[in-house]
């Protein structure tokens, strides 16, 4: 094979962050313009107006998330196995709100009872607000360590509860998600909508590029003075997948480590916060395109920020240190992961294209009057 099992295990590493900012930049502004539609949209056109704005792509959007949590449970078979086990309240409200959301877009318009709608525009607000939330939420406890250990046998036990991932620093990465997703919808809706909807979405989504601006630089002093997971024995990382054969301490302000190895990694942050400020000009002055831009780079630079800090850690143990998740230690084999590559460098060149496609075919503002000729 051409590539070996380091290389490998670094590529598909690589991968799953690019497939989650692939989630994050497509079905993310989906989300912001859910979370947003009670706030910009006053009465039925106007609210019907803002769901077209997303109503024809928002299926497509999802093939990411699909691809990502695919992705997870083939490349890296024990953090899906820790995570969605031990995470499993938490996914299944996340669930809850993706199962819901293509009911509300199906059925809010087949009655024009008024009642009607406004519940199935709640159920729409709350499917855009809850998964950013409990995303972030998620990624705060990884970097804080997740209470997990495995046994001789390999099997993994989580020891948290629900409650105990509601801490002061994830609720802070929970509204650090969701200020950057409702940011990213209002600069979607500055582009494909007009009228009063659009102008509700600048002024909001220029409060959420500065939300992020604060919470983001918030969290990132918070990691400063956090304990990061500082590996103790050399690793082969063309080793045998075994997160038992390794030691591992907790040291104060070492999640910065590789910023400091490669101050290079600071162009991550920088995106995110750089972004953001874009943002917020762009939509402050009416340049659509370039809120656009600046949102797409926040989000990009605050998720690879949480990647770089990390790595090579995939998923720390707050009760073992010892038997966290790293990028040599908790992949699957060699031949997995090629083969994966393989069908990767054939279908995501499709799945590019298609999408690319699929939005110059349907560029271009939605009206309120084009909700009326073509109801949805």
């Amino acid at each position: 094979m051409l590539l070996d099992y380091e290389t490998l295990r670094v590529i598909w590493w690589a991968l799953i962050g690019i497939l989650l900012i692939g989630f994050a930049l497509t079905d993310g502004f989906d989300m912001g313009v859910a979370a947003l539609l009670p706030a910009v949209a006053r009465n039925d056109g106007q609210r019907r107006q803002v769901i077209n704005t997303v109503g024809p792509v928002w299926e497509g959007n999802q093939v990411w998330l699909i691809l990502g949590g695919g992705a997870i449970f083939a490349a890296w078979p024990a953090l899906y196995a820790v995570t969605f086990s031990g995470f499993y309240l938490a996914m299944i409200l996340v669930l809850s709100a993706f199962i819901l959301r293509p009911v509300a877009f199906k059925f809010r318009s087949k009655r024009p009872d008024a009642a009607w709608r406004a519940r199935w525009d709640a159920v729409l607000c709350y499917a855009g607000v809850l998964p950013p939330l409990i995303f972030g939420v998620a990624l705060g406890n990884v970097l804080q360590g997740v209470p997990f250990h495995f046994d001789t046998d390999l099997r993994p036990f989580y020891t948290g509860s629900f409650f105990g991932l509601l801490n002061p620093f994830a609720l802070l990465c929970g509204l650090v998600a969701l200020s950057m997703l409702v940011m990213h919808g209002a600069t979607y809706l500055q582009l494909k909508a007009d009228g009063e909807p659009m102008e509700r979405a600048r002024r909001y989504g220029v409060a959420a590029a500065v939300a992020v601006i604060v919470l983001f630089a918030a969290g990132g002093i918070w990691i400063a003075n956090m304990d990061g997971y500082q590996l103790l024995t050399t690793m082969d990382p063309h080793g045998p997948s075994n997160p038992l054969r390794k030691e591992m301490t907790l040291t104060a302000g070492y999640w910065l480590q590789n910023f400091r190895d490669m101050p290079l990694l600071w162009l991550a942050p920088a995106a995110g916060l750089l972004g953001a400020l874009l943002a917020a000009v762009g939509l402050a002055t009416r340049r659509g395109a370039w809120s656009f831009i600046g949102s797409k780079l926040s989000v990009t630079g605050i998720i690879a920020t949480v990647g770089v800090t990390m790595f090579p850690v995939i998923l720390p143990s707050s009760t073992h240190p010892a038997h966290s998740l790293m990028v040599w230690d908790s992949s699957s084999s060699h031949t997995t992961l090629w083969i994966m590559l393989i069908c990767t460098a054939i279908f995501l060149p499709i799945v590019l294209f298609y999408t690319a496609w699929v939005y110059k075919v349907l560029w271009g503002r939605v009206s309120e009057s084009d909700v009326t000729k073509d109801m949805y």
